[in-house]
């Protein structure tokens, strides 16, 4: 194809760099970290702050890297976020101080990496170059990087961190990673550093994540091992090596990743008081992960179905897109079912290249009516072959389905908003493209 970047400058349009980004290399993921790491050193981007947290997992990983932004920066650093995918715009990928940038710092950026680089890049390689380029204009004080994939071969482990978190470990991305845990967990563990804090927040830790963790005389800090959390309906209890927490406020994220969290928090360097950490859990939130939408937020939605805000059900956006997200979903339904949610409506798109039966078997019979969506792209899978999956496992099980395709997610959430009562619940979910669409509807 015809190179695009002849036409572009530091002030073309970020859709225009995007787009170049997207077709510049001959792989949209080629893992490895050779072409990338030999760039950053020419260019002198591997220490983008003296701290750097590297985090790390299934799943898991954004609720994670959100906790401890608001812990570092509510106790007065400046802190920087690094995260994939973006819902919406690339410019959630990159926040300084809880802030996305504007679109000409990322295209200024694009154009120093562009103009400098040596070597031929992905897109996600490109992104993360970019990123580490303005987190070091910034002067931080501390940055943290979440793994696009894996971890080992990850563009991020680029960057030797100062500590490594690994969320959770489950299957996912088989292709790329392995089609055991074992495996998986061992790509996860390539983020760990010699001599380094490695936080596990996984329970079930495989043996080959620990064996690379004491070859690297890692300080390993493991839950269940070296920390515990406990839990009510009204608060949690945390215990490490060197805190304890009690009363702690039930938060708006899993407390599994919440757990991990304070966890490397308790093997950080400096301080962060138990005040900051009480009111950071109050606060905390992050897009897509089992977050309920605002009514107010639903206006435009309401009158595209000519319906009263007032009377549409409660609508609920989830990116969880593996069987151990799933898992999790499932939990939180079942529990909103025991409340009395009414009626679940389901509209879920998943990408072709995820276990989708996998992701269906736990929540089969917590749906009461699914809308199965198409998603375009080269990834996407079409709404009818969700249906017949679906279909397939419900006959398997002997269950009844209650279900139907739509050609979008835009149809999807229409008819479940129109088909839906007040004491009812609508469940956007299935994949960060899902949800994406979804709130681009708003």
């Amino acid at each position: 194809m015809n190179n695009p970047i002849s036409s572009l400058t530091a002030t073309s349009p970020l859709a225009e760099w995007l787009y170049y980004l997207e077709n510049s290399h001959f792989k949209a993921i080629d893992l490895g970290l050779e072409r990338v790491k030999s760039v950053a050193a020419h260019l002198n981007l591997l220490t983008p702050a003296p701290f750097v947290i590297t985090v790390g997992g299934t799943n898991g990983k954004g609720t994670t890297c959100r906790l401890l932004e608001m812990m570092l920066m509510n106790a007065g650093y400046k802190v920087g976020v690094y995260s994939s995918p973006h819902l919406i715009r690339y410019n959630e990928r990159v926040r300084i101080q809880n802030q996305e940038l504007a679109d000409n710092i990322h295209t200024q950026s694009f154009a120093f990496i562009e103009q400098n680089k040596t070597q031929s890049l992905t897109y996600f390689e490109f992104s993360t170059l970019s990123a580490l380029h303005l987190f070091k204009q910034a002067k931080l004080d501390i940055v943290i990087l979440e793994v696009g994939l894996g971890g080992r071969l990850d563009a991020t482990n680029m960057v030797d961190s100062h500590i490594a978190v690994i969320t959770s470990i489950d299957i996912d991305h088989v292709d790329f990673l392995g089609s055991d845990r074992e495996q998986i967990g061992f790509e996860k563990a390539g983020i760990f550093r010699a001599n380094k804090a490695a936080i596990i927040g996984e329970s079930n830790i495989p043996q080959k994540v620990l064996n690379h963790a004491n070859s690297l005389a890692c300080q390993t800090s493991c839950r269940d091992i070296d920390w515990f959390f406990t839990a009510d309906s009204h608060c949690w209890n945390w215990t490490g090596q060197k805190m304890q927490f009690e009363n702690l406020p039930i938060c708006q994220i899993p407390l599994a990743n919440a757990a991990t969290a304070l966890a490397t928090i308790e093997q950080l360097p400096f301080t962060i008081s138990e005040a900051v950490i009480r009111q950071s859990l109050q606060d905390v939130e992050l897009t897509g992960r089992f977050q309920t939408v605002k009514h107010i937020d639903l206006q435009q939605l309401a009158k595209h179905i000519n319906k009263a805000v007032e009377v549409l059900p409660r609508v609920i956006i989830d990116v969880g897109h593996n069987p151990h997200a799933a898992n999790y979903l499932a939990e939180k339904l079942t529990t909103l079912k025991q409340q009395g949610c009414g009626k679940i409506f389901a509209v879920c798109g998943i990408l072709k290249d995820k276990d989708t039966q996998g992701i269906f078997n736990p929540l089969l019979t917590l749906i009461d009516h699914w809308y199965c969506v198409t998603l375009t792209g080269y990834r996407g899978q079409r709404g009818e072959e969700l249906f017949v999956t679906l279909q397939q496992i419900a006959q398997a099980q002997a269950m009844a389905l209650s279900a139907e395709s739509q050609p979008s997610v835009e149809h999807g959430v229409t008819h479940a908003l129109q088909q839906a009562s007040q004491k009812d619940t609508v469940l956007v979910f299935g994949s960060f493209y899902t949800v994406g669409e979804f709130l681009q509807l708003l």
